[in-house]
């Protein structure tokens, strides 16, 4: 009996996807190949063509088709704050959940970080640079890293809040968290 090649390298494919063990990236191949072959050809096309249009933004790192993103280029957006983030997937979310109307910086990694690019950005008429970083030790280390290069420049520093997230038993917080959260508390 000769093999499923073709079906096992879809699989294979699937599975290199973030969060996509063999269990799904399997039912995701039968399905798409057995039952709906319409979205699976659909699903190839969305991705050619996402990944023929799909480019950094010159000026925040995040993802866009033309040179500059759509935020960059509003001119309602507010210039007075600089969100930096992790990655351009974390603009999504701000930006689809309407959460922040300023603009923003990808820091993809500190060892590719372009410190005069970021300069250039806080020199115009950014007055407060927000980090919306995963808490860690680490991304501590980079904020020190920015604020230290950033010192001469005439921004406000600021971190998004961190602690204890709603409907979640204090015995399932991390430490961290948990030290955070009594460290900034508030008045009720």
């Amino acid at each position: 009996m000769k093999s499923l090649e073709k079906f096992n390298s879809l699989v294979e494919a699937l599975e290199t996807l973030p969060t996509i063990g063999k269990k799904s990236a399997t039912r995701l191949a039968y399905h798409m190949l057995m039952h709906d072959s319409f979205s699976a050809v659909k699903i190839a096309h969305a991705i050619e063509s996402a990944l023929g249009s799909i480019k950094k933004c010159v000026q925040c790192g995040g993802m866009s088709e033309d040179e500059l993103c759509y935020i960059c280029s509003d001119e309602r957006r507010n210039e007075k704050i600089l969100c930096i983030v992790e990655s351009a997937k974390d603009i999504l979310m701000f930006e689809e959940n309407g959460l922040f109307d300023g603009h923003y910086f990808v820091l993809e990694a500190l060892d590719s970080l372009d410190i005069s690019h970021l300069r250039n950005r806080v020199s115009t008429e950014v007055e407060e640079v927000v980090f919306a970083m995963t808490p860690s030790i680490a991304n501590d280390a980079v904020i020190l890293f920015i604020e230290d290069k950033l010192q001469d420049a005439d921004v406000r520093f600021s971190r998004i809040a961190q602690g204890v997230p709603t409907g979640v038993s204090l015995e399932n917080i991390d430490i961290l968290s948990l030290s955070r959260a009594l460290e900034d508390r508030v008045k009720v």
